[in-house]
């Protein structure tokens, strides 16, 4: 798989993975990234963290042209990461699993010039030029290591996947150069009222804005003169600049303050958070995990999972792991869960490894099963085999457990599997299962296989082994037939001025020819006048046509983010040695 390196992917997160067509990419978009690129070199020298300056020089990302992902892979393998490239906009679990994996996703699209600026889809400028440059710093990729790993398991609500594909569709009509400003318009009403459709605020939303506002739109140092860091920022020609001007309020970095800042893709940053070191950032997000669920676990923790209505799993304290969909929680009258169901197909696992006959097609109905110590305060997994005789807990023999609950399990002793010399699942035949008056399982139903455990230790989104509770995608791979591109005129000036710079030769006649096009035909083309412009300035700083280009890009009805953009062009041409 392209980019993928040595870094083995998880099952799971291969159907997100994409190709990098590199020969479709146009000159335009290379003028684009080039832009980009140079602006980045020269003007956050003195702004971004040094982590990112140094990255940036040691990343061995070119300036002329759009990295291939191979090469950015290479780069990352020195540190022990890896980069695979992605179609855009991703689930956040898979976006946050490549990450705890040490893999950095990367959009292989590059936004359109109209957005050279900002977008809020994601791109290769913002993937390559914003984030892999800095990951390249221990502290900082540590950091991103376990951010990612938070949220990765964690819960989130059918509302907030609602909130992603409302978010996509905004992301891919905002970049489409043939969306109307009504459908853009529309799209970010969409992205609204799924947002009001979200009843309070989920572990996932908690951990994707504190992502927003450290990874991408974080500042670092002191206060009243911090640095960037964040790739957002980074990537971002125009907020670069403006994110350190004082109308944009600076607030001393706090997990509580970042986690109930909500944040706006579409629209300038009203207010940053500023971290002391990436030291700080990594302490704040090992606090901020004891309070997860996959931390805590407990009756409060299951109900999260309740709620998703997606997959999750439920660790024991004996370490027996359930990955399914939550259907029920059975409660005493304290309110504590003491029995729970999934629905559809579940698996139980040890250590991340599923068991053997106990995977999706044994419990693909659903798997039930108590929790809690036996009357007496009995901890069944603190027992020794001998203790479990004593129990009554024999192979082949009948038993009756009662718990504390009031959960009553009575059948033949199948199976009993130990880890560690200590009992994590028990398997009964002729098994009935009750509560109360409740019945939880009966005897016509087959085997039960009863997890041990007196607590739940941990809840997660998604699964256990997720290599074996996932399907392994099939991967059809067929031969790319590369055809000759085909460039429109604007694009076939693009690549003819690109070939004159790359050869450092000069064309007086020929350079004359494309600005007289670009009169006539192209009056809006801003990039390209800039392009002629570093060329003349190179070949013949004395050459009338200079003064010429100047005043025609300084006098234009330009629109004031083209205007932004042209100012920092010339001052990077007048500036350059």
């Amino acid at each position: 798989m392209t980019g993928q390196g040595k870094k083995k992917i998880p099952v799971h997160l291969q159907p997100y993975i994409s190709k990098q067509y590199y020969h479709r990419y146009t000159p335009i978009e290379h003028a684009v990234w080039r832009f980009v690129m140079k602006q980045n070199h020269y003007f956050l020298k003195d702004i971004a963290h040094p982590a990112y300056v140094n990255g940036l020089k040691d990343s061995g990302i070119k300036t002329e042209s759009i990295p291939k992902v191979d090469d950015m892979n290479e780069s990352l393998e020195k540190v022990g990461w890896g980069a695979v490239t992605i179609d855009g906009l991703i689930p956040g679990s898979a976006f946050y699993g490549f990450l705890a994996n040490e893999i950095l996703p990367i959009a292989t699209e590059i936004r359109n010039i109209q957005n050279i600026a900002y977008t809020p889809a994601p791109d290769m400028i913002h993937e390559a030029a914003g984030h892999a440059p800095i990951l390249l710093d221990e502290s900082y990729r540590e950091f991103v290591r376990r951010i990612g790993e938070m949220g990765a398991k964690a819960l989130s609500s059918k509302e907030k996947l609602e909130v992603f594909m409302a978010v996509r569709h905004l992301t891919i009509v905002a970049e489409d150069p043939n969306s109307t400003p009504e459908q853009v318009k529309e799209a970010e009403m969409q992205v609204a009222e799924a947002r009001m459709k979200v009843k309070g605020l989920s572990e996932a939303d908690q951990v994707s804005r504190l992502f927003w506002w450290t990874v991408e739109y974080g500042l670092i140092g002191e206060l009243d003169n911090p640095k960037i860091y964040g790739a957002g920022l980074l990537s971002s020609v125009g907020e670069s600049q403006s994110c350190l001007k004082d109308d944009v309020r600076k607030i001393p970095f706090s997990i509580e303050e970042c986690t109930k800042t909500p944040y706006d893709v579409t629209k300038p940053q009203p207010q940053l958070f500023v971290c002391k070191t990436f030291d700080d950032l990594v302490a704040a997000v090992d606090q901020f995990a004891e309070t997860m669920a996959f931390r805590k676990g407990g009756t409060e923790s299951l109900e999260q999972a309740l709620e998703t209505e997606s997959v999750a799993t439920m660790v024991f304290s004996s370490g027996l792991q359930v990955t399914g969909t939550l259907d029920t929680i059975f409660k005493d009258k304290s309110g504590e869960a003491v029995y729970f169901r999934t629905k559809g197909p579940t698996a139980l696992s040890l250590n991340n490894q599923q068991l053997d006959g106990h995977g999706k097609e044994t419990h693909r109905k659903g798997f039930g099963t108590p929790i809690g110590c036996l009357k007496g305060d009995i901890v069944l997994e603190e027992c020794s085999e001998e203790k479990l005789r004593v129990l009554g807990i024999i192979e082949k023999k009948t038993a009756k457990l009662k718990f504390q609950s009031g959960v009553k399990v009575k059948g033949t002793v199948k199976s009993i599997l130990f880890a560690d010399g200590k009992p994590s699942l028990i398997s009964f035949n002729d098994c009935k299962v009750t509560y109360k008056d409740q019945v939880l399982f009966e005897k016509s139903w087959g085997t039960f296989d009863m997890a041990v455990g007196a607590r739940i230790t941990s809840v997660f989104a998604g699964a256990a082994d997720p290599n074996h509770y996932f399907e392994v995608p099939s991967i059809e791979v067929t031969e790319e037939i590369v055809e000759p591109q085909v460039w429109n005129e604007i694009e076939s000036l693009y690549n003819e001025i690109r070939g004159l710079r790359e050869n450092s030769s000069w064309d007086d006649e020929r350079v004359t020819k494309v600005l007289a096009i670009l009169d006539d035909h192209y009056p809006k083309e801003w990039l390209l006048r800039l392009e002629l412009l570093e060329l003349y300035k190179m070949h013949d700083e004395a050459h009338p046509q200079i003064a010429i280009i100047e005043e025609k890009l300084q006098t234009a009805h330009w629109d004031e983010s083209v205007k932004q953009m042209i100012q920092r062009g010339l001052t990077l041409i007048h500036n350059s040695k």
